[in-house]
């Protein structure tokens, strides 16, 4: 049984295809979702964004194409494709796409 189920395995993939950016939405897929580990691809058109929140854990945003502005605390970040941001635990933190992006988001939590 694989871990990661959502993609194929032993295959060079390019993660892009697998979240396609659709007009005016957030679009999401989770890969693994564990109660210290999340795995998901995030696709955001223009100006749309993820509202201010924040997270038990550290979350590394990697940007797979396009513009994000992220504000994390009072700090703001615009991360272009091939960079990534990790956004500390228990920070509140926003996302919102000058450009249309897509990202690959870790999350990693305190064990339990």
């Amino acid at each position: 049984m694989p871990f990661i189920d959502k993609l194929s395995q032993s295959e060079v993939l390019n993660l892009r295809d697998e979240i396609p950016v659709e007009e005016e939405q957030v679009t999401s897929k989770t890969l693994v979702q564990r109660p210290d580990l999340g795995i998901t691809l995030f696709s955001l058109d223009t100006d749309e964004e993820i509202g201010r929140h924040a997270s038990p854990g550290d979350a590394m945003v990697n940007i797979l194409s396009g513009t994000a502005k992220i504000t994390i605390g009072d700090e703001t970040f615009l991360v272009n494709a091939g960079e990534s941001i990790v956004m500390p635990a228990n920070i509140p933190h926003a996302l919102k796409a000058v450009a249309a992006f897509q990202m690959l988001l870790i999350v990693v939590k305190p064990e339990i």
